[in-house]
């Protein structure tokens, strides 16, 4: 990897389209569509393989790897595990999306084995991120129930712990490696209305962060560039229907230069 730390936004969604990186799903069902779709609209090249027998293999080849725990099984931890553990020996990044993690004990104790095999990016919500960095989490669901503020002081510690950078989705993004932070302002509030666009800005952050030596920034150049995308859908729509077909069309045509004009990411 060529990149350095001081790429803008638009010149690491440039070196993404470039290098087309092929992206190793394991998602839930409920995802895998949106999220094939939102890869292929941004740029990038998705493959969502999750059988245990295979899950070890095909992220050896993959770019990068994204992990989401939607709809957990034994044989997918197994497969989720198998995989982490196969990117971290082959030198790929790969991310987790520790989707309601307080739900269970049985989803808390496959994140916490997820977490100790080192993932690149850790991209949750509020309530995700406070509960997988040791807090109560305020939702009973997969959406949150904790404002993003509240989850920062968790995130820092989870950065420091785990050595990932970690990611706080929500009207206002915090992300930090547990000594630089980044807020992220771009979005638009139709993307909540529309399922599985959370999951989907997993395997885009994997995207960005597939080809940058610099995983923080290339995680804002990531979010700003997915959240940006919302807002240039949401001109036209009429609602949350309307609105995630000119998502995936506003994904494919936004460009390096859209995205360094109107990247909103502030050091925090």
């Amino acid at each position: 990897m060529s990149q350095t730390a001081d790429l803008t936004p638009g010149a690491r969604l440039a070196a993404m389209r470039a290098g087309a990186p092929l992206v190793h799903n394991i998602t839930n069902y409920v995802a895998m569509n949106v999220m094939a779709n939102a890869l292929l609209a941004a740029g990038a090249s998705p493959a969502m393989v999750h059988a245990r027998e295979e899950a070890a293999g095909f992220a050896a080849i993959a770019a990068a790897l994204t992990v989401n725990i939607g709809t957990l099984s034994p044989p997918w931890a197994e497969a989720m595990e198998a995989a982490a553990a196969s990117a971290v020996a082959h030198g790929k990044p790969w991310v987790l999306d520790p989707v309601a993690v307080f739900a269970s004990p049985y989803r808390t104790e496959v994140c916490a084995r997820l977490v100790a095999l080192s993932p690149t990016v850790i991209r949750g919500n509020a309530s995700e991120i406070l509960a997988l960095a040791g807090g109560t989490a305020g939702a009973a669901g997969a959406d949150a129930g904790d404002e993003v503020s509240a989850a920062e002081a968790g995130a820092r510690a989870l950065a420091l712990r785990s050595g990932a950078v970690v990611a706080v989705t929500g009207p206002v993004d915090f992300l930090t490696d547990g000594s630089r932070a980044f807020r992220v302002a771009n979005g638009h509030a139709l993307m909540p209305k529309v399922t599985a666009l959370g999951c989907s800005l997993t395997g885009v952050v994997a995207a960005f962060v597939a080809t940058g030596e610099d995983p923080l920034a290339a995680t804002a150049a990531a979010l700003a560039f997915y959240g940006l995308a919302g807002e240039r859908a949401a001109t036209g729509a009429a609602g949350p229907g309307s609105f995630a077909v000119a998502f995936i069309d506003a994904l494919h045509a936004l460009s390096p230069a859209d995205l360094d004009a109107g990247a909103r990411i502030e050091t925090a």
